[in-house]
């Protein structure tokens, strides 16, 4: 079979529906409209004589056929972007659109605080940020860096440490003058706990306690069950309950006496916070730069806590 331009721009057409999962954000990543991406692999379908996606009104599947051709030709077009991006520069001018997703608290309370400088920096960056749960798919939504909470489970991604923030048990004084105050991490058994979704497993949190080498786990139980840190952090406010959140977006409101915190004896419990990125591959210049920043700024933050 003949090499035409023509069976390349298929190729990358596929390569863009598999790695985005439909023809509509395939369609907006190659700036095409969704009915001319479907058309692009149907020709490539006949031009090589098989049939790629099995296609239903609900999903797209790679048929047996389509999966082996796609593994053998993602990494030549992989090649190929690495070689493009060299040549023109790509991989050394920090410049382009950087598609990120952001920890809500590290958005609001570390990163907003510097956006006037990374601009100012990067004149020729325009910073998307774009909301998406941390379950979400960083590559079928064209992610370039997500920042991120918890441990994260091992993919092909690649991940940094950005910091580490303490995990700190707290409660409203109109809730302790109601209920009382626990006096060991034990006594919360009694009383009504606020529960967050861990939104890696779909389960709430385990509560737990360290100090030192001593880890103690603690069964709680309550009547409202979150998936949004700033209504739990208002409800506890408010009164509703005893919760466990970040150090990280809830000091001032300890040192405003908004919030008490329970146990400071226990203060070993701490949570990562990791950028990722999508691939392992040679990084645009822009990736590098906004990585390098969120390490530059996290550090900062740590040295004035």
């Amino acid at each position: 079979m003949g090499f035409d331009g023509r069976l390349l721009s298929g190729m990358s057409v596929l390569a863009a529906v598999v790695e985005t999962g439909s023809f509509t954000r395939a369609g907006e990543v190659l700036g095409l409209s969704a009915s001319g991406v479907s058309r692009a692999v149907s020709r490539l379908e006949e031009r090589i004589g098989i049939r790629l996606l099995d296609r239903t009104t609900r999903a797209l599947h790679l048929t047996g056929d389509g999966r082996r051709l796609y593994e053998l030709v993602s990494p030549h077009l992989s090649g190929i972007e690495q070689a493009a991006n060299v040549v023109s520069g790509a991989a050394e001018t920090v410049r382009g659109a950087l598609r990120v997703s952001l920890n809500p608290l590290f958005a609001r309370h570390v990163l907003a605080p510097r956006l006037p400088e990374f601009s100012e920096r990067y004149p020729e960056v325009d910073l998307v940020s774009v909301l998406l749960p941390d379950a979400g798919d960083l590559v079928a939504e064209g992610i370039d860096v997500a920042v991120r909470f918890g441990p994260q489970p091992p993919t092909s991604m690649t991940s940094r440490l950005l910091l580490t923030t303490r995990v700190l048990t707290v409660a409203s004084p109109t809730y302790l003058r109601k209920s009382g105050r626990p006096a060991t991490p034990e006594q919360l058994t009694g009383h009504d706990c606020l529960q967050y979704i861990d939104p890696q497993r779909g389960k709430p949190f385990r509560w737990e306690f360290h100090r030192d080498n001593e880890v103690r786990h603690v069964e709680t139980t309550g009547r409202l069950t979150l998936t949004d840190v700033d209504t739990m952090v208002g409800a506890c406010i408010a009164g509703a309950g005893i919760a466990q959140v970040l150090a990280l977006g809830v000091e001032p409101l300890i040192a405003g006496g908004a919030l008490i915190e329970l146990f400071p004896d226990w203060p070993g419990e701490t949570f990562p916070l990791y950028a990722i990125r999508p691939s392992r591959k040679l990084p645009p210049a822009a990736v590098e730069a906004f990585l390098s920043f969120c390490i530059e700024i996290c550090s900062d933050y740590e040295t004035r806590r």
